[in-house]
């Protein structure tokens, strides 16, 4: 049945056959002896508090309401355990939080809990059991039939449901090994429960009650602060990672994996604020980075802004909590929202917004934890920053701000190594020296010099583009990096650069006159090419063969000329 709506009419109709009229049948033949009213408001009152206080037990909320089923059995028999069963059913069901609608839930577990009772109860009385007996090998051998009658079949009819809706279940999970423990458990408190109710009335529920739920408190919070300090641990190492990250991309690409993978969230956004506006960095869907393609918004627009505004974090249960704020970027198949801002020395630099299908999906202590990643993020953010730039000043020219010697030194190995895999099939280098490029600087002043130094730089870039990486070499010296471009290629290249060079005026204003005037040069340059690996299959060959071409082959030839390296 994967069709919801086809389950819950179903469910319903069988709820109807099943429930009602089998009601009906158990108080006409097994009718339930006389009844203390107080005596069972006590027991339904103890109930109650039992459902309100559930125990947190491999990851799961369980309500240890057995023991008092057990006993309540015992003393009124089918009857009254049918009710109060059903009337737990209930309490449980809307304390507990899921996705899955109460119109399917209600019906399904009804008709579970009523065949549980049934179960169980006709085996205590095929087997011989007496209701109210004090005989105490009676009561524990009988008892304990009853008790494990209801947890088998539990079982059973969870895993028929399982296999009827085809959802994948091992008849013996975790949870079974679970249930038949808590059973073995708690099975000596119901017949402690039982006996000393029989003997001194409604006090043994206050005597035996009260230790009972301050175990069952005490455990909670137990749970509780287990749970936050396995997020805190996990906060802590998702902090190391992100500081070992050196690029801001990095950094934000690892927060969003990381934080998306412990809050199992379906989605994640990193928005950043910026100029009065929201604008997203990072869009993480269903396991998968997205392509940006949501327009800046203003800063306290939708869930975000209302986070920028008042600088509190926020958690969204289900969606009819958030649906009438205008988002612009939560899906519309998202439940539980928790979002929370990124702040830095006491500024709010952006928001992250963690959205699940699931409601209920996230909890108050999880926004603690989320404001300790968030400072993490901002940190390593800044961090990364700071090494970005330290590492591209150590790898530019202070004057021309093209990569130095030392970066193309780098690039230069890597892309011969990816020559020799195979990955590039051509790798070109373009050397190019300026002429005459001392008289410049006796001429007109190393200031004019390094003037037209800057300009040619940009003309570099403008000409090279995407296609290649410009470096300066050493004083007038210029080399370009050409991957998958072959030697006739790098020629045209070059040549076409001469002749622009060539005929491009460069603006300087002269140092060494009495006049200090604006004046037009124009410079020649002197061009070599080696390519790999036809010339050679070394970084360092690349270079001297280039260094080569140029002066022996444009340099002495009488500059202002091009020249490819001859082996």
């Amino acid at each position: 049945m994967p069709n919801s709506n086809n389950r819950r009419t179903v469910l319903w109709a069988l709820w109807l056959l099943i429930v009602l009229p089998g009601f009906y049948l158990i108080i006409h033949y097994f009718p339930p002896p006389e009844i203390d009213p107080w005596n069972l408001f006590a027991f339904i009152l103890f109930f109650v508090l039992m459902c309100l206080m559930p125990m947190n037990i491999n990851g799961a909320s369980t309500f240890l309401v057995q023991w008092v089923t057990v006993a309540v059995f015992l003393k009124y028999g089918i009857v009254v355990e049918l009710f109060i069963s059903q009337l737990t059913m209930l309490v449980v069901l809307f304390r507990s939080r899921t996705d899955e609608p109460q119109s399917l839930r209600i019906p399904f577990n009804s008709i579970m809990f009523f065949l549980i009772s049934c179960l169980a109860g006709m085996a205590f009385i095929l087997a011989g059991g007496e209701i109210g007996s004090v005989n105490l090998v009676h009561i524990i051998v009988f008892g304990l039939i009853f008790q494990i009658v209801s947890v088998v079949a539990n079982q059973v009819i969870f895993y028929i449901y399982d296999q009827i809706t085809g959802t994948p279940n091992k008849f013996f999970s975790i949870d079974a090994i679970w249930d038949f423990a808590l059973t073995l458990c708690v099975f000596p408190y119901a017949i402690a429960l039982y006996i000393t109710e029989a003997y001194i009335g409604s006090a043994a529920l206050v005597l035996l009650g009260i230790p009972f739920f301050i175990m069952t408190a005490v455990m909670k919070m137990y749970n509780s602060s287990e749970q936050v300090n396995i997020d805190l641990k996990k906060a802590g190492e998702i902090g190391h990672q992100l500081a070992a990250r050196l690029s801001s991309d990095e950094v934000l690409d690892q927060f969003v994996l990381q934080v998306a993978d412990m809050f199992k969230s379906d989605y994640a956004y990193v928005i950043d604020y910026r100029g009065g506006e929201l604008i997203m960095l990072r869009m993480f869907e269903n396991n998968e980075f997205i392509k940006l393609d949501i327009p800046a918004v203003r800063y306290n627009k939708g869930i975000a802004g209302n986070v920028i505004v008042t600088n509190t974090p926020v958690v969204y249960e289900k969606k009819s909590q958030w649906n009438e704020i205008v988002t612009g970027y939560i899906p519309v198949d998202a439940e539980s929202i928790m979002c929370t801002p990124v702040a830095r020395n006491n500024k709010i630099e952006g928001v992250l917004v963690l959205a699940s299908k699931k409601k209920y999906a996230y909890v108050s202590h999880q926004l603690q934890i989320l404001d300790i990643l968030s400072t993490y993020f901002a940190v390593s953010l800044e961090k990364a920053g700071y090494v970005q730039k330290a590492i591209a000043k150590s790898e530019r020219c202070g004057l021309t701000k093209l990569y130095n010697y030392r970066y193309l030194d780098e690039a230069l190995e890597k892309c011969m190594n990816k020559v020799k895999s195979g990955e590039l099939e051509k790798l070109s280098l373009v050397m190019m020296d300026i002429d005459h490029f001392k008289s410049i600087n006796d001429t007109y002043g190393h200031q004019s010099g390094n003037d037209i130094l800057i300009e040619l730089a940009r003309l570099l870039e403008a000409e090279v583009g995407e296609e290649g990486t410009v470096a300066r070499y050493g004083g007038e010296e210029f080399v370009v990096l050409f991957p998958n471009y072959g030697k006739d290629l790098s020629m045209l290249f070059a040549e076409s650069l001469r002749k622009k060079i060539e005929k491009h005026p460069f603006r300087i204003k002269t140092d060494l006159g009495a006049d200090r005037s604006i004046q037009d040069v124009h410079i020649t340059l002197s061009i070599g090419v080696s390519t790999a690996p036809d010339d050679s299959d070394e970084p360092n060959a690349l270079i001297r063969n280039a260094d080569r071409a140029l002066y022996i082959g444009a340099k002495q030839a009488g500059r202002n000329k091009v020249a490819a390296y001859v082996k």
